[in-house]
C-alpha cells in the first residue's frame, strides 16, 4: 500500500505532458500464420516452456535427489527433532549433494549433447539422445530389475533385449520405487540404535515410577550426543555418496 501510494503521488506530481503521454502495454495472443516455420517455432517455444516448467520434477525424480532427501528425513525423525535442521536445509543440503553426486554425467551429456548442438555439429533430436542417455546410464545402474520388470510387464510391452529397448517412460518410475526402497532400508538402519536409546529411557522412567514424565524429552539429549561423538553427519554423508557407486 505504501508504494502504491508513493507512485500515485509521484504520477499525480508529474507536469502535464509526462502525466499524460501513453504507458505501454504488453499483449499476448495468438494470431494466424500462412508460414509452416512460424507455426514450428512456436510450438518448440511452447515445449521448451512446459519442460523449464516441469524441470523441479525431473531433477528430483531423475537424479539422486529422492534417495538424500528421505534418508535425511528419517534422520530427524530418528533423533525427534522435527524442524531441525529446517526444510530449507534439508533441501539445500540435497540438492548440493545431489550436484555433487550428478557432476559427472551432467558433464557427459553437456559435451556430448548440448555443446556439440551449441556448434551445430549435431542435430536437435540427436543432441536430446546424447543428453538423456547419461541420465539412463545412472538410472539403470541404481533400478532393479524386479521394478524394472513390474513397469515393462504392466505396459503390457515386449521383454527388452538390451538396455536401449527400455523406454524412458518405462525406466523413470522403476528408479524411483528403487530409490524409495533403498532410502527406507537406510532409514530402518538409521532408527535401529537412536530406538535402543527410547527403549533404555522409558523401562528406567518407568521403573523409577516417573510415569508423567515424556521419554523423548529425556532421550533426546542422549540421542544428539551419540550422533555428535560417533560424527553422524560426516558417516551419514558417505554412506549416502557411497551408496550410488
Amino acid at each position: 500500500m505504501g508504494t502504491g501510494l508513493l507512485v500515485l503521488a509521484f504520477a499525480l506530481g508529474l507536469p502535464g505532458e509526462a502525466a499524460a503521454a501513453p504507458l505501454p502495454s504488453v499483449n499476448i495472443g495468438l494470431g494466424s500464420s500462412d508460414n509452416p516455420q512460424d507455426v514450428a517455432v512456436t510450438l518448440q517455444v511452447m515445449a521448451v516452456l512446459t519442460i523449464v516448467s516441469l524441470a523441479p520434477g525431473i531433477l528430483m525424480m531423475t537424479t539422486s535427489f529422492v534417495r538424500i532427501v528421505v534418508v535425511i528425513g528419517f534422520l530427524r525423525n530418528a533423533l525427534s527433532t522435527q524442524n531441525v535442521p529446517p526444510n530449507q536445509v534439508v533441501i539445500a543440503l540435497s540438492l548440493f549433494l545431489t550436484f555433487y553426486i550428478m557432476a559427472p554425467y551432467w558433464g557427459e551429456a553437456n559435451e556430448q549433447g548440448l555443446q556439440p548442438y551449441l556448434a551445430g555439429q549435431i542435430s536437435q533430436e540427436e543432441a536430446l539422445r546424447n543428453v538423456v542417455e547419461p541420465m539412463r546410464v545412472f538410472m539403470f545402474k541404481q533400478t532393479r530389475e524386479s521394478d524394472l520388470a513390474l513397469f515393462v510387464n504392466l505396459a503390457d510391452a515386449p521383454r527388452p533385449d538390451s538396455q536401449e529397448d527400455v523406454s524412458t517412460f518405462t525406466l523413470i518410475p522403476a528408479f524411483v520405487i528403487s530409490e524409495l526402497k533403498t532410502a527406507f532400508q537406510m532409514g530402518f538402519m538409521i532408527y535401529v540404535p537412536f530406538i535402543v536409546i527410547d527403549m533404555i529411557v522409558a523401562s528406567t522412567l518407568m521403573s523409577m515410577g516417573m510415569m508423567m514424565l515424556p521419554p523423548v524429552m529425556i532421550s533426546l539429549p542422549f540421542k544428539i550426543l551419540l550422533f555428535v561423538m560417533v560424527d553422524g553427519w560426516h558417516l551419514l554423508i558417505q554412506s549416502l555418496i557411497m551408496s550410488f557407486k
